[in-house]
C-alpha cells in the first residue's frame, strides 16, 4: 500500500512541474511581447515617431552578469563625427527595467568619437537596446543581451 501511495505522490509531483514548466514556457513570449511594446514606446518617447533604421550602432555587455546592480555597457555609433555627420545623441533602452529609458547621451562634432560607456542596473535577463540619432536626423539602432543571475531594479 504504501508503493502505491509513492508512486502517487511521484506521479502528482510530476503533473504539477510540468505544468508549472508548461506556464513558463508559455508566459515567457508574452513577456518578450510586452519587452518590445516598452522598449518602441520608450523610443517613441524620446525620438518620436522617427523610422528606425538597424545598424551603425555596436551594443557590448557581458554575456552573463552576475549582479544586476551594475552591468559594464558601451555603446558605439558609426559616425565621421564632422560637423557636417556626428551623432545628436544615444539612447541607452532596458525594456524589464521599471522605466525602460536608462540614459540619453547628448554629442556633438567636439566628441570626436561617438561612443559611451557606463554602468547600468538590469531588472533580469534581457536585450538592451541602443538608439543613435544623426545630424540628418535618421535614427540607428544596435541590440545585444545578456544573462543576470541576480536582478536588481525589482518592482514591489
Amino acid at each position: 500500500m504504501k508503493t502505491l501511495s509513492r508512486q502517487t505522490s511521484f506521479a502528482r509531483r510530476s503533473f504539477l512541474q510540468l505544468g508549472a514548466a508548461g506556464l513558463a514556457a508559455t508566459a515567457l513570449p508574452l513577456r518578450a511581447a510586452a519587452d518590445a511594446v516598452d522598449a518602441d514606446a520608450a523610443i517613441r518617447e524620446i525620438f518620436g515617431d522617427k523610422p528606425l533604421n538597424e545598424g551603425r550602432v555596436t551594443v557590448k555587455l557581458p554575456p552573463i552578469a552576475e549582479n544586476g546592480n551594475s552591468v559594464a555597457i558601451t555603446v558605439a555609433a558609426e559616425s565621421l563625427m564632422s560637423p557636417d555627420d556626428y551623432v545628436r545623441r544615444i539612447a541607452i533602452i532596458s525594456p524589464r527595467n521599471p522605466i525602460a529609458e536608462v540614459a540619453v547621451f547628448k554629442l556633438s562634432p567636439h566628441a570626436g568619437k561617438a561612443e559611451v560607456s557606463t554602468r547600468i542596473r538590469m531588472a533580469g535577463t534581457q536585450r538592451i537596446r541602443a538608439v543613435a540619432e544623426m545630424s540628418d536626423g535618421t535614427l540607428w539602432h544596435g541590440s545585444a543581451s545578456t544573462v543576470v543571475t541576480l536582478a536588481a531594479c525589482l518592482i514591489g
